[in-house]
């Protein structure tokens, strides 16, 4: 396990670097989808699988969609054209090589305290409930209701259904498209 926990932490920092070195969009957009993915790996380790796999989900179904904007409007997607992430080349990294020193130094050299009591039988229930306290009934209804606004909002937006091509039925005997092609239904 210890061998997996520094393969994972150091997969998460080197991909993290690499959002900061590399050219193009598609490349930086992949390299921080496996910073995250590597991070979930190590939240799975802690014993949270539920939460490593929302990380897991979230991360993907977001760096995905990232990727596909990025390659829309960004003028170099392909980095084929030398770019920078960042500027101050050399104040930016004594600033983040200085940052990252000075927490791992603090995560070292913490005296953690040692463990009382025993793990909870259901730990992301444990941290659920740690989280969100008395908020989590909240919580899960704004997350349905978040959720039904986005499906509602993509169904209102678009102007025509199923019904509008098909008709009321759905046993009309040709597609009322505005454009040609298709199957041939």
């Amino acid at each position: 396990m210890d061998v997996v926990f520094w393969v994972l932490a150091l997969a998460a920092v080197m991909f993290g670097f690499g959002v900061f070195r590399l050219n193009s969009m598609a490349q930086v957009t992949f390299s921080l989808l496996a910073s995250f993915l590597a991070v979930a790996g190590l939240v799975v380790l802690l014993g949270l699988g539920y939460l490593g796999v929302v990380i897991v989900l979230m991360m993907v179904i977001e760096m995905v969609i990232m990727a596909v904007f990025m390659i829309m409007y960004m003028m170099n997607p392909a980095g084929l054209m030398p770019m920078a992430m960042y500027h101050n080349k050399p104040g930016a990294m004594t600033i983040s090589v200085g940052t990252f020193v000075l927490l791992a130094a603090g995560i070292l050299l913490v005296d953690w305290p040692q463990r009382t009591g025993t793990p909870a039988p259901d730990p992301t229930f444990a941290l659920g409930r740690s989280l969100m306290g008395e908020q989590m009934l909240t919580t899960m209804t704004l997350g349905i209701t978040l959720f039904a606004t986005i499906v509602a909002t993509v169904v209102l937006s678009t102007g025509r259904g199923r019904y509008d091509r098909l008709g009321g039925d759905l046993d009309a005997d040709t597609s009322d498209d505005p454009l040609g092609g298709g199957v041939g239904r």
